[in-house]
């Protein structure tokens, strides 16, 4: 493998093979480029920068490369490549998969631009266009169903694209991309993008191992320089010094002082001036009101108002901007903060262009869902210059925010991180108005690399000279602690695998149990293990030889020093547990430890060791070799923990699977459809097992649940399902509640068979998580009915607003959890015999109507 690897912002370049990686890239500038090459940039209205054509000759050289890139640095380009020599050759497909169906839709839509729609197709779960075309676009989670199922469409697989392939790290998604990484045919060359993470050369070393040759190439130059600020009040403040660099690191005296007198200032600072609220902008008409908040006592060291902010950054030429709110009610009422202001950011040829868009996209909507859908009062803050972006927006509002944003018609938009996840909306200024947010569980601080993705959409290539980010202060912020967040530029990427029931019946199937696990040992999760424990290994050597010294120093001639200074131990500790116990203790229990130390104190009188003139010396040495035992025993143990772990869970998967018949020993049972149940603890883990035929159904079901509802189907627990009530029940299987979600009362579920059957699940559920509790594994959680009612209405043809009132979901909410309720319905369609299989079929048509449908691609 080349890595090439950032050495400094002049010379971004240092490389362990011959020739150098610099060499290369210098001559890559001067020589004749190859004709592919050639072609291709003849395509584009401006040049490559050294590290994209570094990675396009290796794309050429037919080579996979990895490349690891700021946002918005142009790493995308390396993929159009990729594409670009896939369709020289009729017979060659490529796959451009990403990790959220936004990314895949804008990517298509992009790809059918460029080549046409007979050329490009879309798959997202839900949606089907075109599948067979050479060039694909698809979520990561298609590819690996793909390559489970053997699908035809991999025939002439020439390119994989992986974008956004640093979700590798995701908890929820992450294992994904190692499942397709892992299983893609090895003649399938890889194009992977990823974010600046501070280990790209340890997941191109994995690369390397499990795809053969690949090359990193690493660019930590932004394309578009960032300026960073900080707002403290009205004070709009360098983050650094006058040198400008955040290398440097050195913080902005002015910034210091300011904050000084921010937090003494505490409780005296108020809002920021009470100016106009009759300013209109650039494009509009501007009211006489002050241009600038007036800096006056406590108010200059007070949170501006967003209108305020949205008109400081007007008046320094920095919008667009996309501020950063970690809600989305966040994002909605800062939207309607601005707007109540008059604030007007677009001229009346703005107005013009915003409202065609509109039209175009939602011209499908039903007239009496757009009052539901707030529809009125979005087109006023589009025609004003003003949105939010969330994943509670419906899907087509979401595409004309996108779309309006990109066409420099918007402004100023409210969003929450999801934006920073590689949708195209670069901006000119990124305003984060706090540092932290809520993770589901408790607020936290953002991470250095959460604040790289954030402030990369600052900059647009080929329009701005530079982008500006800007920090709101908060009491109790520390300058030095900001601009170490804004100094670290990289993260690192740490596996996320772990084995599933979907995963292990489907690779046993295809490899056999034995080389599975073989298999599962080349994850990068392994791969990290097992670098970790060489680390490990060496600290425990280390240990080991200080152990052997301490050992030797503490060496008495009389007799066995470790002897004599154990039972010393035992003693200490007996006193500490009486001590620590207090009077808790029975004076039966006193009287036991007593004689106990009694004892023990008349066994260390009479060893020979204690009358040894060096014997303190030797316990000095004896307590460093004890304590350093102690922290060597717990070392070992994380090493045995360590190695092989990846395995380990599979053997405890395929252990579930075999009690419950989905596996079964070779040549030791039916693999028929009557399951034959083992007990798992008879069957040793180096024998042979089988996939029976309950097992072949769990193979085609995709999902966090997948053994509940493979278990749920072959235990006939849905059969008597109504569409309607098989539709809530898959939505049932799919939905995560929100946290404040407590339990329902029956009357906000759906009638009749329904809670029969849900009551079946549970108990299913309940059976399933004490057997995965007794083979070790987290077992998942209990499926929750929050969207049952809906969804069963929905099914039977309820209007917009009962459906929203029923669930509390916002139209974007709804559709998504719909969507994921389509899947599922989809392979219950394929996998479930009549009648379930029959009526997931028509639940599909049932459910996929109105926004539902508009939202489709």
């Amino acid at each position: 493998m080349r890595n090439s690897t950032p050495n400094s912002r002049e010379n971004s370049w240092v490389t362990s093979s011959e020739p150098s990686a610099a060499e290369r890239f210098a001559a890559s500038r001067n020589r004749q480029k190859t004709p592919a090459l050639q072609a291709f940039r003849a395509r584009l209205r401006f040049g490559l920068d050294p590290f994209q054509i570094a990675a396009c000759e290796v794309v050429e050289q037919g080579r996979s490369v990895l490349v690891a890139a700021p946002t918005g640095a142009g790493k995308t380009l390396v993929a159009e490549f990729a594409i670009h020599l896939a369709m020289q050759d009729p017979r060659d497909k490529v796959f451009y998969t990403a990790p959220m169906k936004a990314l895949s839709n804008q990517k298509f839509q992009e790809l059918v631009a460029e080549y046409g729609a007979s050329e490009v197709g879309l798959l997202t779960g839900d949606t089907n266009v075109n599948s067979r075309a050479r060039i694909v676009v698809m979520t990561t989670e298609v590819l690996r169903n793909m390559l489970y199922a053997g699908s035809d469409l991999l025939d002439d697989l020439r390119y994989v694209v992986l974008d956004e392939v640093h979700f590798l790290g995701d908890r929820f998604r992450g294992a994904v991309w190692e499942e397709v990484i892992i299983h893609l045919p090895q003649d399938v060359r890889m194009v992977s993008l990823s974010a600046t993470v501070s280990n790209a050369e340890e997941f191109g070393d994995w690369l390397m191992a499990v795809r053969g040759e690949t090359d990193v190439i690493v660019s930590e130059e932004r394309p578009v320089p960032l300026q960073q600020h900080v707002l403290v009040g009205n004070k709009y403040l360098d983050l650094f010094d006058s040198t400008g660099k955040a290398a440097t690191n050195r913080v902005n005296p002015e910034l210091v002082r300011a904050a000084s007198l921010s937090t003494r200032a505490g409780s005296r600072s108020g809002r920021a001036g009470t100016g106009s609220h009759g300013y209109r902008g650039r494009g509009g008409t501007r009211g006489k009101g002050p241009s600038r908040p007036v800096q006056s006592g406590p108010q200059a060291f007070g949170r501006m108002d967003r209108w305020r902010v949205v008109e400081l950054l007007d008046g320094k030429n920095l919008l667009p901007a996309i501020f950063f709110v970690f809600s989305r009610a966040g994002c909605d009422q800062a939207v309607r903060q601005v707007l109540r202001s008059g604030i007007r950011l677009t001229s009346a040829a703005d107005r013009d262009e915003i409202r065609q868009v509109v039209d175009d996209h939602c011209r499908t909507l039903r007239d009496e869902d757009l009052a539901v859908l707030g529809y009125y009062e979005w087109v006023e803050g589009l025609e004003r210059g003003v949105a939010a972006h969330h994943a509670g927006l419906l899907p087509a509002f979401k595409e004309v925010v996108e779309e309006l944003f990109q066409r420099k018609l918007l402004k100023v938009v409210f969003a929450t991180e999801t934006l920073a996840l590689g949708i195209n909306m670069p901006a000119r200024s990124v305003v984060l108005e706090k540092l932290e947010k809520y993770n589901g569980e408790a607020r936290v601080p953002i991470t250095p690399g959460e604040y790289t993705q954030l402030t990369g959409r600052a900059g647009r290539r080929g329009i701005d000279v530079e982008g500006h980010s800007v920090i709101q202060w908060a009491q109790g912020l520390d300058p030095q602690a900001v601009a170490a967040l804004a100094s670290r530029r990289t993260y690192p990427l740490n596996s996320s695998f772990r084995p599933t029931y979907n995963m292990a019946v489907n690779l046993i199937e295809q490899f056999g149990r034995a080389r599975t696990r073989e298999v599962l040992e080349t994850s990068f999760a392994q791969f990290q293990a097992d670098r970790a424990v060489v680390d490990l290994a060496r600290k425990a050597r280390s240990q080991q030889q200080s152990l052997d010294g301490y050992a030797k120093s503490m060496e008495c001639h009389l007799g066995d020093f470790g002897e004599y200074f154990e039972i010393r131990q035992q003693i200490s500790e007996l006193e500490k547990q009486g001590a620590s116990r207090g009077e808790v203790q029975s004076r039966s229990e006193r009287d036991r430890r007593q004689q106990r130390i009694t004892a023990l104190r008349r066994q260390m009188r009479t060893h020979v060791c204690n009358e040894c003139p060096e014997r303190e010396q030797h316990a000095r040495w004896a307590e460093r070799w004890y304590k350093l035992k102690k922290q060597h025993d717990q070392l070992s143990a994380q090493i045995r923990g360590r190695t092989g772990a990846v395995a380990k869970v599979f053997d405890r998967v395929t252990d579930v699977l075999l009690d419950l018949g989905y596996l079964v020993p070779r040549g030791a049972g039916s693999t028929g459809e009557t399951p034959v149940l083992h007990d798992s603890s008879s069957v040793s883990r180096t024998a042979e097992v089988l996939v029976a035929a309950p097992g072949r159904a769990l193979r085609r079901i995709y999902g966090d649940r997948d053994l509940l509802v493979a278990e749920c189907l072959r235990r006939g627990a849905w059969n008597s399902l109504d569409v309607p009530s098989i539709a809530a029940m898959a939505a049932t299987l799919v939905y995560e509640p929100r946290r404040d979600e407590g339990m329902l009362g029956d009357r906000f579920l759906p009638r009749g068979e329904y809670r029969t059957a849900l009551d079946r699940t549970q108990t299913i559920w309940s059976e399933l998580d004490d057997l995965e509790q007794a083979h070790r594994l987290p077992g998942t959680s209990q499926p929750s009915p929050g969207l049952a009612l809906a969804m069963y209405k929905w099914a039977r043809g309820a209007d917009l607003d009962t459906v929203l009132d029923d669930a509390d979901l916002a139209a974007g909410d709804f559709v998504r959890w719909t969507k994921q309720t389509i899947d599922l319905l989809d392979q219950l369609s394929i996998v479930a015999d009549a009648p379930v299989g029959s009526n997931a079929r028509r639940a599909l048509d049932a459910v996929r109507r109105g926004i539902v449908a508009y939202s489709a691609v």
